[in-house]
């Protein structure tokens, strides 16, 4: 059995879907696509950049998304393969959720574009610049990670944000916090805590504003039946009904991402083979996560399409 899954923020970087699109007329429709519905020359700033404006929230989303479906795009349509007969499950990393719901058919591109934008907007708009941050713990599993949280708090937000895999751990809250936590890592057993280069703090209780402003949003959008399952951030658990699927959306803004055990779950469900779209970070986690015995791919060129091709 065989995932599909989608990249998150982090994976955005100048240059990207260029290639792609000079080599396919399909990559180039949906960046086209992903532009006339945004009304702005998005996949010019992928291409050329400046870096800093590509690395607003508000673009990189987006971006990240338009270059994922892309390459998915030209293997369905060039390559002549559907999704729902060569894949079981779909899933992704944060904003990759909303990937996956597109590639699966329950968003069209144009709306998973828009729905993105203004989900990057209002997570950048919920806590003003320097009083959130975040911080990878390498080293640290769940339970040495939720434990640093508690003992760095003080009163404040302090947050298990990502569950990564068994030895990443990213956590999010008030800077104050996060600063507190990273001093606190070696008497926690942990190797190290980075603080990390985001302009707000994710997935923890202080982007409640920017949940409010997604379920408004997504309570006038049209869901459709995802064609394979979705495993969701929030539960890692698998979901198809599409009333579900919105409200872990709005969850999910708030919300943990469990990547780790959305992982190992898909493994235990048979998945053996797990293809990243549009990126290169979610594979290694997998493997962390799922073991060596899951085999995985990252797709981000024609000639990783051709390879893929050749696979299927």
């Amino acid at each position: 059995m065989r995932a599909f899954i989608f990249p998150g923020q982090g994976s955005q970087a100048v240059g990207m879907g260029q290639a792609l699109a000079a080599a396919s007329p399909t990559a180039k429709a949906v960046f086209q696509e992903v532009d006339d519905a945004l009304g702005q020359h998005l996949f010019k700033l992928m291409c050329e950049g400046p870096e800093s404006d590509l690395t607003l929230t508000e673009n990189a989303q987006p971006a990240i998304m338009a270059n994922a479906i892309a390459t998915l795009r030209v293997l369905e349509v060039e390559g002549g393969v559907s999704l729902g007969s060569k894949c079981s499950f779909v899933a992704g990393h944060s904003l990759g959720e909303y990937s996956a719901l597109c590639a699966a058919g329950t968003f069209d591109l144009a709306t998973t574009a828009r729905l993105l934008k203004l989900r990057g907007r209002a997570m950048q708009a919920a806590v003003p610049v320097g009083i959130g941050a975040m911080a990878a713990l390498l080293g640290a599993d769940i339970e040495k990670a939720e434990a640093l949280a508690k003992a760095a708090a003080e009163g404040e937000t302090c947050t298990v944000a990502n569950d990564n895999d068994p030895s990443q751990v990213v956590i999010s809250g008030h800077k104050s916090a996060i600063d507190r936590a990273i001093e606190l890592v070696k008497e926690h057993g942990i190797k190290r805590g980075i603080l990390l280069p985001v302009s707000a703090p994710f997935h923890c209780p202080l982007m409640q504003p920017a949940a409010d402003a997604m379920e408004e949003a997504l309570g006038k959008t049209a869901l459709q039946t995802p064609i394979v399952p979705l495993y969701a951030n929030v539960t890692a658990e698998a979901v198809v009904d599409p009333d579900t699927i919105r409200a872990q959306l709005v969850e999910q803004v708030t919300g943990r991402v469990r990547w780790r055990e959305s992982a190992i779950a898909m493994a235990g469900a048979g998945v053996t083979h797990f293809v990243e779209f549009g990126g290169k970070v979610l594979s290694p986690m997998v493997k962390r996560s799922a073991g060596e015995d899951v085999s995985t791919a990252s797709i981000i060129s024609m000639d990783d399409i051709e390879a893929l091709l050749k696979e299927l």
